[in-house]
């Protein structure tokens, strides 16, 4: 089989910390529909603070996830900045990436394939074997339009369902992804379950094995586990981090009760204690932190 290459730089530099902030995971499995007009002021007031990037929606069925339901109407009422965040969609199959990659404004489109069966059937109806002709789908139109496709190795770390996992099948999904060009991968500790060790075993391996691919971690963590979560990553060398304000979020296909992702606002001072980070708008952070408070309720 012949994998497509993108020709699309990623300008990817291991001295450079690529923050990415989550609304879109926050709001996904909350309770309530927030109003698309609370969304459009949350977002826009994100798009303010110096974030790398936003994971602002996703283009999949409004039945699965009814909070996203508006995500095209949310993005026409975003202010984007030429020279500011860049915008990242999640997408679950070739149709959902189709719809994406006609908007200008969205350059990322995020792509969760999950090492665990029980999982990627749960969260994208689909076998790992159909998902990964999904990723060759979605990779195809993301060099056609322009865009650049970002993957979740999801479950990174283990399951709550009793399928096999070790570090070897992580590392092996891993590797089939730079087969098939993809240039940023994000390993996902979906439900909050990696240790520190296993962390520093997965960076460690693959930073230095694929030193032109950007490789992140999205952890989700609780406000007592945080930092040993972030400070080996650190030590192993990532620079692209994933989290939410307050510390919201978790996927609703993936088990009952939800462990949220880290709370980017626990984040941010570590990361400028170690010199990672800077310039950061913290007036634009407390009106999102406002923001937040007021529809997070």
């Amino acid at each position: 089989m012949s994998f497509i290459q993108s020709s699309i730089t990623n300008h990817y530099s291991p001295l450079t910390t690529h923050l990415v902030e989550c609304p879109r995971d926050a709001m996904q499995g909350w309770k309530h529909f927030i109003k698309t007009e609370d969304k459009i002021r949350y977002i826009n007031s994100l798009l303010k603070v110096g974030f790398h990037t936003i994971d602002f929606g996703s283009f999949v069925s409004p039945k699965a996830i009814p909070q996203m339901a508006d995500t095209k109407e949310v993005l026409n009422g975003l202010r984007l900045n030429v020279e500011g965040s860049k915008l990242l969609a999640i997408v679950a199959n070739q149709r959902g990436a189709s719809e994406a990659v006609l908007f200008n404004e969205i350059t990322y489109l995020g792509f969760p394939f999950s090492i665990s069966p029980t999982f990627q059937q749960r969260n994208t109806n689909s076998t790992i074997e159909e998902s990964l002709v999904r990723v060759d789908e979605i990779q195809e139109l993301c060099i056609k339009h322009n865009k650049q496709m970002v993957v979740y190795l999801s479950m990174g770390f283990g399951n709550p369902y009793g399928d096999e996992y070790n570090e070897n099948i992580l590392l092996h999904w891993a590797a089939e992804m730079v087969k098939r060009g993809i240039q940023i991968i994000s390993l996902s500790d979906t439900v909050g379950v990696a240790t520190p060790q296993q962390i520093s075993v997965a960076l460690e391996t693959l930073i230095p094995k694929y030193p032109t691919t950007e490789i992140g971690v999205h952890l989700h963590s609780t406000v007592n586990n945080f930092k040993e979560k972030l400070a080996t990553a650190v030590a192993a060398g990532c620079t692209r981090f994933d989290g939410a304000l307050k510390g919201i979020g978790g996927c609703p296909m993936a088990q009952d009760d939800l462990v949220g992702n880290m709370n980017t606002e626990l984040m941010i001072p570590y990361l400028e204690e170690k010199g990672l980070l800077n310039g950061l708008n913290k007036e634009a952070l407390a009106e999102s932190l406002q923001i937040a408070s007021e529809i997070f309720v």
